[in-house]
């Protein structure tokens, strides 16, 4: 893809209420929630995004559509004696993001492929979407190329669960190094399973 296109691109998504139309996003949102829960797509809807994440056009590789719910946890009050600050009122948010969450799904939905990497494509007033890219860590072509042919390793096993994808390793506080990350690294389970 020429870099202009590319940038263009990115631009647009950058800031997608100023730059796609409300009737064209309207549309394709009312199309996407008619879709069941995981789509498998031909082709990427942000091709830029994909291409920065890993994604290549060949075979092996699987591009899923998915949802999820948005918004935190919230508790209804409890009508029981309880302190105030127990009551359960304010917003809870789980420790993991809606991205993981949806790459976790959609891992474990297609058990015999290997989650890459996802990215946001879209979100409406009660739903986020994500575009996921899948390996087939087992398909010759993967395992003959220089780029994606670390995923056939077994130590990546289920690299969703384990947060091991870029929305994982942000999560998980791993996205930049030095002040702040000393207690969340080698692994999850490190430091009393403080990574989350």
């Amino acid at each position: 893809m020429v870099d202009g296109v590319s940038h263009h691109l990115r631009k647009t998504w950058k800031r997608p209420k100023d730059n796609l139309p409300t009737e064209y996003r309207r549309e394709r949102m009312s199309q996407w929630r008619r879709e069941p829960v995981f789509q498998r797509i031909a082709k990427p809807t942000r091709i830029d995004a994909a291409r920065r994440v890993g994604y290549k056009a060949k075979q092996g590789v699987t591009v899923i559509r998915t949802r999820i719910r948005r918004g935190g946890l919230r508790k209804s009050k409890i009508n029981a004696k309880r302190k105030p600050s127990k009551m359960g009122m304010r917003k809870i948010t789980m420790a993991k993001s809606t991205q993981r969450l949806a790459e976790e799904r959609v891992g474990k939905k297609y058990p015999n492929m290997e989650v890459l990497n996802s990215y946001w494509v879209g979100q409406d007033g009660k739903n986020k979407f994500f575009e996921v890219i899948l390996v087939d860590p087992h398909h010759p072509s993967i395992k003959s190329d220089k780029h994606l042919g670390w995923i056939t390793g077994s130590s990546h096993r289920g690299r969703a669960h384990r947060g091991k994808t870029s929305a994982g390793k942000r999560g998980r506080g791993l996205h930049n190094k030095g002040k702040g990350a000393e207690k969340l690294r080698p692994s999850l389970a490190a430091n009393l399973n403080r990574g989350k």
